[in-house]
This record gives structure tokens, sequence and C-alpha cells, in this order.
């Protein structure tokens, strides 16, 4: 592979992995919407928990006492000075079970209205009949012999949950999620593994896609942090901040959950393949000990030494006597023999 070659898929394999993890938050959020907040089952589940907030018990009980003290005072069914009575059953109903059940009726049905009016073509705002649910709660109060509970009118009040005018730009959103919830996560899943399979070292390409992903989850947790913030900080005056701040914990812990499973993913894989690298890295091979060498002094490499060339041992000759050659010794030429037999024996200096 030619040099020019892999700068090029490098270079491909890094913008494939930086639009995989651009694309990541964007998918899960559209995901969460699609999934949690447009149906009506997991909207339900979602919302069941806040029945025993205390926050959203007080609004209920508030809401629910003042508007049965107003319909009685109006019939002159009940004196001014049995209001806080009456708050006080209701804020007692509002802590058993029956009061679970209601709430997820109301719920189900506000939800199941809202998403009906988002797929119709209609105009006209979204409105919820209270009747049924004003009905159980009468008869969940007279079970419980609340005073005066027989004497709540049951009438077919329509509340309007949805004003057309939203109702026109949820529609246009609803749609806009509907797509993006299937196809953002499936494009972030595709670009991520191009991005692999296209890199020239495939196990940096794996840990770079993972920190990606830590970082996705990061920035949406900090998304998460910033909009609670900002719509506490929005709320209209006499709207429960606890309340209000309570609703929006409920929502978003699916999205909570999964930004935070991204977070922990990413960091576990990025660790995982770094670890396995540092692993598998070849050694260096390791030099033989030099058995001369004292313990404790790290062994060296023994020094190259040129073999000598060999000498020809020289009689000594005294200075009467001349030198006598001696016969070179080699393979082929036998025994060196001295021609002075006297000599035999002696050591050459």
């Amino acid at each position: 592979m030619s040099p020019r070659t892999r700068r090029l898929r490098d270079v491909l394999s890094a913008a494939l992995t930086v639009a995989a993890c651009l694309v990541l938050p964007f998918g899960a959020l559209a995901a969460w919407a699609v999934h949690q907040v447009a149906d009506t089952s997991r909207y339900v589940e979602s919302m069941a928990p806040l029945s025993s907030d205390p926050a959203v018990r007080g609004v209920i009980a508030d809401t629910v006492g003042a508007g049965i003290v107003h319909e009685l005072t109006d019939r002159r069914d009940l004196p001014p000075s049995a209001a806080p009575f009456v708050h006080s059953a209701v804020d007692s109903f509002t802590r058993t079970a029956a009061f679970r059940a209601v709430w997820d009726a109301g719920n189900r049905a506000s939800h199941e209205a809202v998403l009906k009016a988002l797929r119709e073509r209609g105009d006209g705002p979204v409105t919820v009949d209270l009747a049924p649910i004003t009905e159980r709660v009468r008869h969940e109060l007279a079970d419980e012999n609340v005073p005066l509970a027989g004497s709540i009118p049951v009438r077919h009040a329509r509340v309007a949950v949805l004003e057309p005018q939203e109702l026109r730009r949820l529609r246009e959103g609803l749609r806009t999620l509907e797509v993006a919830g299937v196809w953002l996560p499936v494009s972030a899943g595709v670009l991520a593994v191009a991005g692999i399979a296209v890199a020239v070292r495939r196990r940096r390409a794996v840990t770079a896609t993972a920190l990606g992903t830590a970082v996705g989850g990061a920035v949406l947790v900090v998304a998460l942090v910033v909009g609670r913030a900002t719509i506490l900080a929005d709320l209209p005056p006499g709207v429960s901040r606890a309340a209000a701040a309570a609703v929006y914990d409920a929502l978003t812990t699916t999205l909570r959950q999964v930004a935070w499973s991204l977070l922990a993913l990413g960091l576990l894989v990025a660790a995982g393949t770094w670890l396995t690298r540092r692993r598998f890295l070849p050694r260096p091979p390791r030099r033989p000990a030099d058995p001369t060498a004292t313990p404790g002094t790290p062994a060296t490499s023994p020094p190259s030494v040129t073999p000598a060339t060999p000498v020809t041992p020289v009689t000594p000759t005294s200075p009467t006597t001349p030198a006598t050659p001696v016969a070179p010794t080699g393979p082929g030429t036998g025994e060196a023999r001295s021609a002075n037999p006297s000599l035999q024996g002696r050591v050459v200096d």
C-alpha cells in the first residue's frame, strides 16, 4: 500500500468517525422522543411515579379542592367555613391507591387525545372530557367516607390541553421526529462501522469511535442539565417549581439512562482496546546473560574479537649455531620435525 493511499484512508476514516459521533446524540434524542414520549403506554408508565411525589400531590390537592369548593359554593351546598375540610379530604385522597389509578387514567386520556389530534388533520383545540375522571373521584371519595362526596357534580366538562396554533407546530415536529428517530441512530451506526472498516489501523479507529461515543453521551448529560435549568427558570408565575422539576425528571429518566450508558460504554471499549494493544505488542528479544558477570551487574554483550593470525614458532638461535628452519604444520604436512635433535622439547618464548 502506497503512503498516499494510507493517508487517504486515514483521512476518510477520521471524517466518518467524526460524523458518526456528531449524529449519535441527535439520534438518541430523536429515538427517545418517538419511542418514549410519543407512545401512550410508555408515557403513562413514566408519569406513574409522580402520583407519589409530594409536590405533585400538593398541586393536585390545591387545584381539585379549589374546583370542588367553587362548584359547591355556587350551588349553595357548602358553607365557606367547610373549604378547609374539603381540601383536607382531597389531600388525603391523593395518598391512596385509588388516586394513583385515577392519575394513570387521566394521563392516558389526555395523551391519547393529543396523539389523535397530532396524527389527524383537525385544526381545533385538543380537549379532554373530565366527566369519567370526576365520576371515579367521587366514587372513591364516597368509599372513603369523605363528607359531601356525593354532592360533587359530575359534568361533561371538556378541558383544552392543546391550542390550535400549538397543534400545527407540534404536528410538523412529530413527523420529523418519527423519521429522525429511525434513521439517525441507523446512520450513526453505519458511519461508525464504515470508519472502522476503512481505517488502516483499525484498533486505533475503534478507540477513537469509542471515545467519540463517550463524548456524545457526556454532551447529552450536559444538555439535559442545561435544559432542566432553562425550563425551570422560564416557568410562569403560580406554577410550582418543585412539581415542574419532578415532571421533567420523570419524562427524561430514559434519556438520562441512555446518555450515561453511552458514556460508560464508550469509556469501557476505549479502555479495553488500549489494554489489549499493550498486551499484544511484540516484545524485544532478550539477550543471553553473561555467565562471568557478577550478580546485580547488567549483562553486556562481549566485544567482537578478530581472530589472530597463527604465529609460526621460531627456534631461538645461539651466536655460534645457525637457525634451523622448522617445517610448518598444517593439514597434510604432518608433524613438525626439528633438524637438531637436541632442541626438541624446549619451550619457545
